[in-house]
């Protein structure tokens, strides 16, 4: 039986080779779209962050809504803008800009009284883009420490705050409080002004709080398997788009075998002393190492170009592989075997392929995905396929990071053989 395998391997492998199109697509393409995903989410410490383009409207003027715009226009995160209200609607319309933040007139005279529990909450309007709701998020989150800040600052060591103090205590009586809260709340003003009444000492500036800030600072520290392995956004990116065209390559051996089907050589083939077995075998064996070649030939350019290393291991890097590729050959010869005309099939299993890659976190990082979405992509062979290459390159888990995948992987070969073996038919219905 090995005679005639060899020989259908053959002739797949000269056929694919012989394709100028096919070849474009198994190995330039890949690496193309790869390369540019790459370079989008490589996160290497020379790319500077995207930035959040915001406009801050100030109707108040007030020392508070001016400190407000200054500690964002000081932000890393932020590009503001301070246009009119209107300026800032039209460009949040057209998608300029990503939030606008309108500060109202009497912002900064409300915020005092309502800081400790006097007064009503002034309101911040954020116009957003609906587009960007993450981005949205976000500023929400970055503006209440700024706005914190500055309203804390302006109450303990601001120009206008003793007026502020004056002014809550005044109207502490007319609050919702308890007695006991409003004689704490006494307490706490009545030591704020005398900071404010506090004389400095000759030469020194007058003593003053400087307000609220954030009371922690952040150490970060990328964690992978080993000390010595960093993050490469280019190793995630290629094995993504690696496992989208092998996925592909052999959708298109499974078209193949439709269209040898159509044609009748398949038909012809019944007549020779060979096995449906042994066709099967040759078409899952030529499908193997096609998938294969695209694979290693978009790592290998990776590696020479990016940087990409196996940090994990060699023989697991080569498992994995292996795996992925020969279930990519069975899942063609299931599209031989379910699909209908060449045309329809063709249609139906790119978007399969999509929804897998997609689903499998080539494309989307898995973590925005809703938490029931989250625990039903591990039904999807790219997403082993994904975690194990990521498992043996970035991550530089050794081994053991490679058994699991690998294992999937060959139960999902072994899964869509068996249908195809069961389903596969000699002529078309």
């Amino acid at each position: 039986m090995l005679t005639p395998i060899v020989g259908m391997v053959r002739k797949d492998l000269q056929i694919f080779l012989s394709d100028r199109r096919a070849v474009l697509m198994a190995f330039v393409v890949p690496i193309a779209i790869a390369s540019f995903f790459g370079s989008i989410f490589s996160g290497g410490g020379s790319t500077e962050a995207a930035r959040i383009p915001i406009a801050v409207v100030d109707h108040d003027g007030s020392g508070i809504s001016r400190a407000i715009v200054a500690h964002a226009s000081t932000d890393r995160n932020f590009v503001v803008t301070t246009p009119a209200e209107a300026d800032a609607r039209d460009q949040v319309r057209k998608g300029r800009i990503t939030v606008a933040v309108i500060i109202p007139a009497g912002f900064g005279q409300a915020a005092g009284p309502a800081f400790f529990g006097g007064g009503a909450r002034p309101q911040l309007a954020l116009l957003y883009d609906p587009s960007h709701g993450m981005e949205m998020a976000m500023v929400r989150g970055i503006l209440t420490q700024h706005v914190m800040e500055a309203v804390s600052g302006e109450l303990f060591g601001g120009a206008s705050g003793r007026d502020l103090v004056d002014t809550t205590l005044g109207t502490l009586d007319r609050t919702n409080m308890s007695e006991e809260q409003k004689r704490l709340m006494r307490t706490l003003l009545a030591s704020v002004q005398g900071l404010y009444n506090q004389t400095a000492k000759p030469g020194q500036p007058p003593i003053g709080a400087p307000g609220m800030t954030m009371p922690y600072t952040v150490s970060e520290e990328a964690v992978t398997a080993r000390s010595n392995v960093q993050y490469n956004g280019y190793a995630h990116a290629f094995a993504g788009m690696g496992i989208q065209f092998l996925l592909f390559a052999a959708t298109n051996l499974g078209v193949e075998v439709l269209l040898e089907r159509q044609r009748g050589l398949w038909r012809r083939l019944r007549s020779a002393p060979v096995s449906r077995l042994a066709l099967l075998a040759g078409k899952t064996v030529s499908g193997t190492i096609i998938a294969l070649m695209t694979l290693w030939v978009s790592f290998g350019f990776a590696m020479a170009v990016f940087g990409v290393r196996i940090q994990g291991s060699a023989a697991g890097f080569v498992a994995v592989s292996i795996a992925c590729a020969l279930m990519a050959a069975t899942f063609g010869l299931l599209v031989a075997a379910l699909g209908g005309t060449p045309a329809a099939t063709r249609g139906v299993t790119a978007l399969a392929v999509l929804m897998m890659v997609m689903l499998g976190g080539a494309w989307v990082p898995t973590f925005v995905f809703p938490s029931w979405l989250q625990r039903l992509t591990v039904v999807v062979p790219a997403r082993w396929a994904v975690d194990g290459l990521d498992a043996m390159t970035w991550r530089g888990i050794g081994l053991s990071g490679a058994v699991m995948p690998t294992l999937v992987l060959l139960a999902f070969a072994a899964a869509f053989g068996a249908v195809a073996v069961l389903r596969f038919r000699w002529e078309e219905a």
